[in-house]
């Protein structure tokens, strides 16, 4: 006998969230990159120099990932890494020129791709989904 999920909330989620990244996705695409390249160079462009391992935490992806979209990333000029003089093992991650310039350019429409999708809600019933979402996270990562 098949189980349906009967979790309104939980579907809701889980549809709105693949809504979302697909357009984000096909924005990504219109700029010749993917969404995790993206999220990449967004964390290095609002929290600035990062490790690969931050960069992996920040965006939930695993180190190995990290390093081959940090590599297809560096071969596009859009990042560089830098050793760090104090401790060898670590490797700091930066955007390049070209990279800031890059992020400078998509960032307004990506901003207004996301206040349009969330252009409907009320600042109330923004925090109030923030809440909500805060809360599932916690019980979630207990």
């Amino acid at each position: 006998m098949e189980e349906i999920c009967t979790n309104q909330a939980y579907l809701e989620l889980m549809q709105t969230s693949k809504a979302i990244q697909d357009c984000i996705k096909i924005e990504m695409m219109n700029n010749k990159i993917n969404i995790t390249e993206f999220s990449v160079l967004e964390v290095l462009y609002f929290k600035g120099k990062q490790t690969i391992q931050q960069i992996g935490k920040s965006i939930l992806i695993s180190s190995g990932s990290m390093t081959y979209v940090i590599d297809k990333l560096e071969q596009k000029g859009l990042l560089n890494r830098i050793d760090c003089p104090n401790d060898r093992r670590v490797i700091h991650v930066v955007l390049t020129e070209d990279g800031m310039n890059f992020m400078e350019k998509v960032m307004p429409n990506h901003r207004a791709l996301i206040d349009n999708m969330f252009g409907d809600l009320t600042d109330q019933e923004s925090e109030t989904m923030v809440k909500l979402l805060k809360k599932v996270s916690k019980r979630v990562e207990a």
